[in-house]
């Protein structure tokens, strides 16, 4: 079945230029590989009825790659390395030795070098991952273009599990409500540095080189130094947590932005459909995107749990969470802004960035504060 699948998209005109040093297992839908300049090098393997891989993408340049279950966009290149439930968005690069797997997003032109790890992650246009990262759970925004955008420094780690062995712990860098008009100042972590999860970090912020930072910075625009800690010791103390409320509403920001963005994947990207293979991405997509406030509701009931914060709280926020996904009706604000985009589109084709960037500054201001108040409604009821 394997050599029958290579032998069909070779005939598609795939080119497979080593096909024996390829695998692809038997789930593949062929139909979801473009046969528009797709090249796919030796020693690569295929695996998952969801694999897709849209035109004029490259699979394996620099190394062997696994895609298992994957949405490979247009004008892809990830050159080696193991990807899983990851979707790229088109005109996104990976260097070597990336680990990438489930909850990851990489909107268009999101980039990363070589050796990268990352898992529920989603990274908005033009953000950019130095070599050496490992960068799960989290959320970044922020800059302009490929010429300004934000970046992770090389080197850099979000600590996301804790002592108590928890992962309650994802970090927003920006915000969905703002992030999404593609307007704002870019962020920039400097290498050989960290975040320890949950932090909250505002548009325009630097952080020193080396800094490990602890706490939210949501003031714009402002340089932060993490300093290091004296020599010591002293005794250990289990499941002891100081900053529970701190961690709680960091998650609640958090899982709000990403179901405000849950409503900016369903009612606009889906305006950006134009064929079978891009109505595939946006599903995939929408599905990560969905999979992604499971895991942190789930990791901050698992935290809830373990902590001497209410369970009373996480049910009261189980339950609002699921009925804004369940109830994801559009309001006036919506549909105005709806109608907004229609028109864009009309004029200017169904390029996502091209369209968002010919917004005016008071088109862009409806559409933040549409997705604001959904933020909001849920924000105001939960935090501590």
């Amino acid at each position: 079945m394997k050599n029958n699948i290579v032998k069909t998209l070779i005939k598609k005109g795939i080119k497979i230029p080593n096909p024996e040093s390829v695998y692809i297992s038997e789930d593949v839908n062929p139909d979801r590989i473009s046969s528009e300049n797709v090249i796919i090098y030796g020693g690569c393997k295929i695996i998952g009825e969801n694999c897709l891989i849209m035109r004029n993408s490259q699979i394996g340049y620099e190394a062997p790659v696994t895609l298992e279950n994957t949405f490979v966009g247009e004008n892809t290149k990830l050159k080696g390395g193991f990807f899983k439930g990851a979707v790229f968005a088109g005109d996104n690069s990976v260097g070597s030795g990336a680990h990438v797997r489930e909850g990851t997003i990489f909107e268009e032109e999101a980039n990363a070098a070589h050796t990268v790890g990352l898992k529920q992650t989603i990274l908005f246009p033009f953000v950019t991952l130095g070599s050496l990262v490992n960068f799960c759970d989290c959320f970044m925004a922020g800059g302009t273009s490929r010429k300004n955008h934000s970046e992770v420094g090389s080197s850099f780690v979000h600590f996301n599990y804790t002592p108590n062995q928890d992962k309650a712990t994802p970090s927003m860098l920006g915000d969905v409500h703002q992030g999404v008009m593609l307007n704002s100042d870019p962020i920039f972590l400097g290498g050989q540095g960290g975040l320890v999860g949950p932090v909250r970090i505002g548009y325009g912020c630097i952080t020193a080189a080396g800094s490990i930072i602890r706490k939210n910075e949501l003031k714009n625009n402002q340089l932060i130094l993490g300093g290091s800690f004296k020599d010591g010791s002293v005794p250990k103390r289990f499941y002891v947590i100081k900053n529970g409320t701190h961690i709680f509403n960091n998650n609640i920001y958090y899982i709000a932005g990403l179901i405000a963005l849950r409503f900016w994947y369903k009612h606009i990207r889906s305006l950006f459909v134009y064929d079978n293979f891009s109505r595939g991405l946006i599903k995939g997509m929408q599905d990560n995107l969905d999979r992604c406030i499971e895991e942190r509701i789930q990791r901050l009931k698992f935290f809830c749990e373990k902590s001497n914060l209410s369970m009373d709280k996480f049910k009261l926020a189980d339950e609002i969470f699921k009925t804004k996904c369940e109830n994801n009706q559009l309001n006036k604000e919506g549909e105005t802004f709806i109608q907004i985009i229609k028109k864009k589109i009309d004029r200017v084709e169904k390029k996502y960035i091209k369209v968002v960037q010919s917004l005016e500054p008071d088109e862009c201001e409806k559409g933040s504060q549409w997705l604001f108040h959904i933020e909001q409604g849920m924000i105001e009821k939960l935090i501590i």
